[in-house]
């Protein structure tokens, strides 16, 4: 009885202590494999599908919704009917939220930002973002981009999964799951967190929205947390030196050697695997976040903030040295776009956040010769109203969830820079010409690292599942070269 109670102790404390580890897991393919060959690159036999323009993905997600019209898609024409009621003709009965569904009028509140032309491409983009401006030939700006959710967060785990509904895979996790992982001592797939100036208490965010829902448990995002140690768990108990560590997970790899044994279980061999991974990251991630060897210049790219721990300049001088060490998906969230009132000086302190930051982040690859090969997106989860949300000032106005249209940008490996693709009519309300769905954007990330999103399926409760579902067409002209 004594020797069934100590079995069933050590197997429950070791599923335990895999979950307690589930943020340090990284894809390796099959566990065993990892095991064998720790340099390897191992993903799903088949992928990539076809020669791969990026090695890597940075998406900067702007959480809480950029408002378009005040960034990206100017729209003059309408200047002159500022308060005037929006014609029916343009919301055509378009569904509301209930934030302004009850409003008697809905007064057209033009932009209050001066818009001018950047590059050689003349990209027009607004007075609020001159870095992001700087390198208007190196991005391509999608004016177009269109969704069905509402809301906040259907609307971003309709990004991040396909689906409304939270539970399925995240984006990163289907790449992870695709095409595995290239340093062995750092996850495919991770996140990092910001909060925004703009607007500090704006809407939460979920793990879950870089989970790894029904596909294994490894391929989920590791989240670097902003305070204490980046990773939980990483640093070791007090008392406890590297060598006792290392014995501690012989004897526990020995252990969990011998019940693979008896079972043939092969997620006990994973569970070994990610031990290991959570060991080796006990040198790679300090190294990963000491800083202290960057020259001045480039600290000083990155702006103000950028030795602020969470903040956006630190975490995309972070992205950049993730994407030096080939991790293959790093994502930014960087909350405080929600802006239902006071916008003009919310999006203000956004901008402060986030300007210099991105710009700096593109010019850094750039000077790395690292932009050919590494693919930035920019973007949140749906657009703004041109009505306001509640009263209309000469200088303050508040705008409501749009999913009709707004605008992103992308940069980078097998894209045109200095394009602008898609229009919106003179109400920046419904899009007039190349709209762009979210299905299409995920498609269009998905070609340039090799896959073919029809192709990476798993079969899940009888049948194929896939990050587009049954959707999706490639954006073939923001491409830089034919497909």
């Amino acid at each position: 009885m004594l020797q069934s109670d100590r079995r069933q102790f050590l197997q429950t404390s070791s599923l335990l202590s895999v979950a307690a580890l589930g943020s340090l897991m990284n894809d390796s393919g099959r566990a065993a494999d990892l095991a064998t060959t720790p340099n390897s690159t191992l993903g799903l036999p088949g992928f990539p599908n076809h020669p791969a323009k990026a090695k890597r993905i940075i998406y900067l997600f702007q959480s809480g919704a950029p408002s378009q019209m005040d960034l990206f898609d100017e729209k003059n024409e309408i200047q002159n009917r500022r308060g005037e009621d929006l014609p029916a003709s343009i919301r055509m009965g378009q569904r509301l939220t209930t934030m302004t569904s009850g409003q008697a009028k809905f007064p057209v509140a033009p932009s209050i930002f001066k818009f001018n032309s950047h590059g050689q491409s003349g990209m027009r983009l607004s007075e609020l973002i001159p870095n992001i401006a700087s390198v208007a030939d190196d991005i391509c700006l999608i004016r177009s981009m269109n969704t069905e959710a509402i809301n906040h967060d259907p609307a971003i785990t309709f990004c991040q999964t396909g689906h409304q509904l939270a539970g399925r895979p995240s984006i990163g996790s289907w790449v992870s799951y695709g095409l595995g992982s290239v340093n062995q001592d750092l996850p495919a797939y991770v996140v990092l967190t910001s909060f925004g100036s703009g607007r500090p208490d704006d809407q939460p965010l979920y793990d879950r929205l870089w989970g790894a829902g029904f596909l294994p448990s490894k391929h989920q995002g590791v989240k670097f947390r902003n305070k204490g140690d980046a990773v939980l768990y990483l640093s070791n108990p007090d008392g406890v030196d590297r060598e006792a560590r290392r014995s501690t997970l012989d004897r526990l790899s020995a252990l969990n050697q011998k019940r693979f044994e008896q079972l043939g279980d092969p997620e006990i061999q994973t569970r070994i695997a990610q031990y290991e991974m959570a060991f080796r990251m006990q040198s790679s991630v300090p190294e990963l976040l000491d800083v202290a060897n960057e020259p001045q210049h480039v600290l000083d790219a990155y702006g103000p903030d950028v030795k602020r721990p969470g903040s956006y300049a630190a975490n995309c001088l972070l992205a950049r040295r993730l994407a030096e060490r080939d991790v293959r998906f790093v994502q930014l969230f960087h909350m405080g776009w929600d802006h239902h009132g006071g916008l003009p000086a919310a999006i203000k302190g956004q901008c402060r956040d986030t300007d210099q930051a991105t710009a700096a982040l593109i010019k850094d690859l750039k000077q790395r010769d690292m932009l050919k090969d590494t693919l930035i997106v920019w973007g949140g989860e749906f657009g703004r109203t041109i009505y306001s949300q509640g009263s209309l000032t000469a200088d303050n106005y508040g705008r409501d969830h749009h999913p009709r249209c707004f605008s992103i940008f992308m940069a980078g490996a097998g894209i045109k820079g200095g394009l602008t693709h898609g229009e919106t009519d003179e109400y920046c309300y419904n899009i007039t010409k190349d709209p762009v769905h979210v299905h299409d954007l995920n498609t269009t990330i998905m070609h340039l690292l090799g896959i073919d999103h029809t192709k990476l399926t798993y079969r899940y409760q009888g049948r194929d599942f896939r990050l587009t579902d049954i959707h999706g067409e490639l954006i073939k002209p923001v491409l830089s070269l034919p497909t």
